[in-house]
């Protein structure tokens, strides 16, 4: 596990922007943290990096999931309002995760049996009115390289 503290937005969407270099297409990372903790601000720095900009993410509370053309595809799924993992099954989630593109789920904790064996968790917590707490957790293979990576590359100084 890694563990940082970001004391402004700016940093949140800056570390966005270092865990958005690491991401290959397949990539699913499972983000959590209460309404307002910056979850969102976290995935518009994912997608800077994937050459998406950034006012054009936005949270898919109530569409469910918002695609993002870049790089590599980004596909920003928001699991909060529903009432059952089946709904996943009726959107195909599994072609969105192991697809083409990238894949963020806020609120995959919901439903833990939809993720894959292999993401990245990531769960923000708050500490006071900017800053965060946030911590990164590889399950399985890739998830485990990405925190590798994350922490030989010295770019996360939070």
């Amino acid at each position: 596990m890694l563990s940082l503290v970001s004391t402004s937005p700016e940093e949140t969407f800056r570390l966005g922007a270092q865990v958005g270099q690491l991401l290959l297409p397949g990539d699913v990372l499972n983000l959590n943290g209460s309404l307002g903790a910056g979850k969102t601000l976290l995935v518009k720095g994912i997608g800077t990096s994937l050459n998406i900009p950034q006012d054009f993410i936005t949270s898919p509370t109530f569409t469910l999931i918002n695609e993002y053309d870049g790089t590599y595809p980004l596909y920003h799924f928001d699991v909060y309002r529903l009432e059952h993992g089946s709904e996943l099954e009726d959107i195909g989630y599994e072609e969105y995760y192991y697809g083409s593109g990238i894949t963020v789920v806020e609120w995959g904790n919901l439903f833990p049996n939809y993720l894959p064996d292999d993401r990245l968790d990531i769960v923000i917590e708050r500490l006071g009115e900017q800053e965060r707490k946030i911590e990164m957790t590889g399950i399985g293979t890739r998830g485990t390289q990405i925190v590798n990576e994350l922490r030989r590359s010295g770019t996360c100084t939070y």
